[in-house]
């Protein structure tokens, strides 16, 4: 009920903006006041700010938050004065298009009552979120040390690399990498392959398997050899480093070329690597015959069944943008005149082929040769 605050049809429309903080964590909480009425709220949780003070926590929130914001009120109700309070108003102003902006800290009356309710909102916020945090670190570790239990490792699986091989009828052939460290998706590590099918001889997904783990192995062997030779120097982390527990879609077939390409590296002992099979979630290993069904239930299937759709929908997305690419290609490569670096500045000039079909002669003629240009509108209308 407290929420629902109104004020006389005269108040100025306001921002009401209050922070909590715990533990090195932030979260700011915005109450939106129009027409004397609150309208909205909305809170944000801040990342890196555990050696900043309050006010210059709040000072950097509002720079980036009014940077984004569709409009910008009257007056802004803070909890405490900030840094550059000054610049930061006039700022505001001129994002207002010149209308006067207050940045205001309310020690009395409906104001101040209204600062200190989004403070506590806030507060409680953030209590909630830790709440979720800690709920989920937890059945991310239950869900590591079950696996580790059940695969029979020697740590948990903190680091997990999960592939899958993406195509339409061998065509424009993906393969994916996507990475779990602590449970969670690591999406800066995520890595696409393209496979050349015609090298392997299209469809065969065993061998795409194959060309993918040898490259991503063969990048790890470079890593290292550059670290070796220039201590200290930048490499991929995608590569750099060997994982806890290497999950492929996939049944026995692929699991065998994936313990072949490990063989090769010689890491078939150091990388444990299983397949799951989609129709019955089954677990292989490798050289045993019998697969293993993790309870139905568990948080350990749970995390394995999530690393493998993400494999997949990584994958999927890729091959996707990769074939329309593919589509994008043929259309152009079969009007005369038009050769791979023609193609190239076409799409680069236009963006896809729609436009390049939409476009004129003369804008063509910027590109290409007069005579290109005709041969493309007469092959495109």
């Amino acid at each position: 009920e407290r929420q629902k605050v109104v004020f006389a049809s005269d108040y100025k429309d306001s921002d009401v903006v209050a922070m909590a903080r715990s533990d090195g964590e932030a979260c700011v909480q915005i109450f939106f006041i129009r027409g004397g009425k609150l309208i909205g709220r909305e809170y944000f949780v801040l990342e890196g700010t555990e050696e900043a003070a309050d006010t210059e926590v709040m000072s950097e929130f509002l720079k980036q938050f009014y940077t984004e914001a569709a409009n910008v009120p009257q007056q802004v109700l803070l909890p405490q004065e900030i840094e550059e309070a000054k610049i930061i108003q006039e700022w505001l102003r001129s994002r207002r298009g010149g209308e006067k902006v207050e940045m205001l800290v309310p020690t009395d009356g409906q104001p101040h009552e209204l600062v200190e309710m989004a403070a506590e909102n806030a507060a409680e916020t953030l209590q909630a979120l830790r709440a979720q945090w800690q709920a989920d670190t937890h059945r991310q570790e239950m869900a590591l040390a079950e696996l580790q239990s059940a695969f029979g490792l020697p740590n948990p699986p903190n680091r997990m690399e999960c592939y899958d091989v993406s195509h339409t009828q061998g065509v424009a052939t993906v393969g994916s990498m996507v990475v779990f460290e602590q449970g969670v998706p690591a999406k800066r590590l995520y890595r696409k392959f393209n496979i050349d099918s015609t090298s392997i001889g299209a469809p065969d997904d065993f061998a795409s398997m194959e060309e993918m783990l040898t490259r991503r192995f063969k990048r790890y062997e470079a890593a290292a050899e550059a670290g070796n030779q220039s201590p200290g120097a930048k490499v991929d982390e995608s590569f750099s480093r060997l994982p806890d527990l290497i999950i492929i879609d996939g049944g026995k077939g692929q699991l065998g070329r994936v313990v072949q390409v490990l063989e090769k590296f010689n890491l078939f002992e150091k990388v444990p690597v299983v397949g799951l099979a989609k129709r019955e979630e089954e677990i292989f290993f490798p050289h045993k015959p019998e697969p293993l069904l993790l309870p139905r239930h568990s948080q350990g299937l749970y995390l394995v069944q999530r690393i493998r759709d993400e494999a997949h929908r990584y994958g999927i997305t890729a091959h996707r943008a990769r074939r329309s690419k593919q589509g994008m290609a043929s259309v152009l490569d079969a009007i005369p005149g038009i050769g791979p670096a023609r193609r190239k500045s076409l799409l680069k000039h236009f963006g896809s082929v729609d436009k390049i079909r939409d476009a004129t002669l003369v804008e063509l003629a910027k590109v290409v040769p007069p005579e290109v240009a005709e041969s493309i509108k007469a092959n495109l209308d």
